[in-house]
């Protein structure tokens, strides 16, 4: 079950706190500096990042052609399982 999530600036404010608290998640907003101008790597954004990079190798993803968005959502939500059972495979056998 999903816990934590880690969101950018754009998740600020009350709606998105209430629709996470609606749902028994915490919201942690990564921001970035005021300071800095030049490029800075944020804490877990990596983790984002490289999620949708593996969700990107499932070429249905890439093509928006359904007419339903449950359609569009239960194939995201196979992609996530052929990637989460390739990474416990090793540990299974």
């Amino acid at each position: 079950m999903l816990e934590v999530a880690f969101v950018d600036q754009g998740y600020t404010g009350q709606a998105p706190r209430e629709a996470a608290s609606k749902s028994n998640i915490e919201l942690v907003v990564v921001k970035r500096s005021d300071a800095s101008r030049a490029f800075v790597l944020l804490p877990r954004r990596w983790v984002v990042e490289r999620s949708l990079a593996w969700l990107s190798r499932f070429r249905r993803l890439g093509r928006d052609l359904e007419r339903l968005s449950s359609t569009l959502i239960g194939f995201h939500f196979v992609a996530a399982c052929v990637l989460m059972l390739a990474k416990i495979r090793p540990l299974l056998g």
